[in-house]
This record gives structure tokens, sequence and C-alpha cells, in this order.
């Protein structure tokens, strides 16, 4: 599956110019280099033995340092199911807002933050894409950049990032954590959701203290697309800071399966996402896909471990 998510990435190589530097530095090398070697995958057999010894082959490993230690650290995302209607009636209340034409560029200006655009700031100007019926799934949504509405007929709406209000993210579970609510060990997706459902006269306002804000737009065919505009491949896609690792790069992991017993997760994945979150050399964000499982994954994840850069092999110095 990493072979097929890695041609996946090959599109965004072929359409930059050959001698782009690529990575920091240009450690990863430069575009031709992964021009030449999208090429050859595309005559790699099925397999992973193949594909093994292609990676093998095309690539050589850059260990990932950080700041402050050897490693990394990864936690994991999903695409999340809500149920939502084409217009507001009962309990389906709370707007999903695809982008306002007055944006503008958040990075020199943000925009309204949550708690303005949750008090009505943007009500009545025809953003609305789809109402849904709860703002803890909402909210949830917003931290996992992309979903599926489930409609009453059945029939099921794609939903994607398209935009944010420009203001930083701020992790919910660190605010509990801080007001003595939750240990930082038993802080999970789960953990905060239950905390939520269960204080509800709080919930609204300890959400609000995450400013940013997500809009949408809706989407056809396979999905979620992540940042590098491909979609993305479940148990293979990371998301990682593109300061520190250019999209497409095969990864490395070296970590273990959330959840109790630390069971070993050892695989090839590939850089195609960022998020607001994952920052610093060795940050991965690992996306599930949707469902049941992915959730509880992506949940509990919350594993330290290794990250190994793939570099082209041509992009390093000789002997």
């Amino acid at each position: 599956m990493a072979m097929a998510a890695f041609r996946r990435s090959c599109a965004g190589f072929s359409a930059m110019p050959a001698d782009r530097l690529l990575g920091p530095g240009g450690q990863a090398g430069r575009a031709g280099d992964w021009q030449t070697i999208c090429a050859a995958s595309a005559r790699v057999a099925a397999g992973d033995g193949p594909a093994r010894a292609f990676f093998e082959t095309w690539f050589r490993p850059i260990r990932v340092i950080s700041e402050t230690k050897p490693g990394g650290f990864f936690t994991g995302y999903f695409e999340p199911t809500l149920r939502g209607a084409r217009t507001r009636g009962g309990a389906f209340a709370v707007p999903l807002y695809r982008r306002p034409p007055d944006l503008g560029d958040t990075r020199v200006r943000p925009f309204l933050d949550r708690a303005a655009i949750d008090k009505g700031a943007l009500a009545g100007k025809g953003l609305e894409l789809l109402w849904a019926d709860d703002a803890i799934d909402v909210f949830f949504l917003h931290v996992q950049g992309s979903g599926r509405i489930v409609m009453a007929d059945g029939t099921t709406v794609r939903l994607g990032y398209a935009g944010d209000n420009g203001h930083r993210y701020v992790p919910i579970g660190r605010i509990l954590v801080e007001r003595n609510v939750l240990k930082a060990e038993e802080v999970s997706l789960q953990s905060i959701r239950e905390w939520l459902r269960a204080n509800p006269s709080a919930a609204t306002q300890v959400m609000q203290s995450n400013p940013r804000y997500i809009f949408f737009r809706v989407f056809e065919g396979e999905g979620p697309v992540g940042s590098a505009g491909v979609p993305l491949t479940p148990g293979r896609s990371l998301a990682v800071d593109p300061a520190h690792a250019p999209m497409g790069i095969p990864v490395w992991i070296d970590t273990t399966w959330p959840g109790p017993g630390n069971r070993p997760l050892r695989r090839l994945m590939i850089a195609q996402d960022t998020g607001a979150a994952i920052k610093g050399p060795g940050r991965g964000d690992v996306f599930w896909g949707a469902g049941a499982q992915a959730e509880e994954w992506a949940g509990a994840m919350k594993q330290p471990g290794l990250a190994v850069l793939l570099v082209p092999t041509a992009a390093l110095p000789g002997p």
C-alpha cells in the first residue's frame, strides 16, 4: 500500500521544475531526482517484495533528530461521520460553513475566532453548506479537517478542508489538564468527548478555548484529500511539518500501536498532509481512515518513536 500511496504523490513532483530543491537545504534532492524515481515506480510489479526492493534501490535513510531528543512523536487522525441536513430544522441547528469570500490572508490578519463564529457572526450570509445535529461532533470535525455527513435519505456528503481563520490551534485536552479535570496520561479523543458530553454547561466555553475554526468544501470522488492535493491512504498517509519534510517523501516510522500492549508498529508512510498541531522534526500524524476502528486508533494514539526520512540516493553526497 505504501507504493500506491507514493505513486499518488508523483503528480506533484512531475509538475515541479526539475532543478527545484526539496527539503531543508535541499537535503531531499531535486524534483528531477523524484521524477526519475516516479517513472521507475510505474514499472514495479505488484506485491510487497518488488515494492520493498524499489524503495531500497532508490532511497537512503536520514534519521530525524528533533530539537530536544532523537526520534519522534506520533498521533493519529481519522475521517469522522456526522449526521446532517441541507436545511436548518429540528435537531439540525449547527452550521458547517464554506470559506467566506472576505477571508483574506489569515497569516497577515486572522479572521473571526471560534467564539465569534459560534455566536453567529457569519449567520445569514449564505455561507452554510450543511447543518449538523451535534456541536461536539462538529468541533471534532474541525479538529480532523474533513469528514462524511450522512443525510436523512441515506446519502453521504463528503466535506474537505477549504481554509481556516488563521488563529493558532489550542488542544483542549491541554486545557482540561491545566484545570485538573484530566491527567495528561488520560487525554484522548474519547476521554475529551466523554467529559464534554458529561459537562454540557462548560463544554461550549472549553471548545471555544481553541480559537481555530475550519471552513469546508464539498468534494466528490476518493478522499479525503490532504495538503499535498492527493487522496489519503488509510494507514499509509502521514501528516508532517513541511518545514522539515517535503510533501511526498517516504517516512519510515518505528513506534507502537495505540492502546495497551506496546505492539510494534513499523511501516513505511508517505508524507501527504499537514496539520496545525504537527510542528517540528520527527512529528507525525497517522491517517487511519474512516469508521469505528479508525476513530479508536486515532483517538488513542500518543506514541513516541523513531522517524526516518527516505531521500533519493542521488541526493546524497558521494564517498
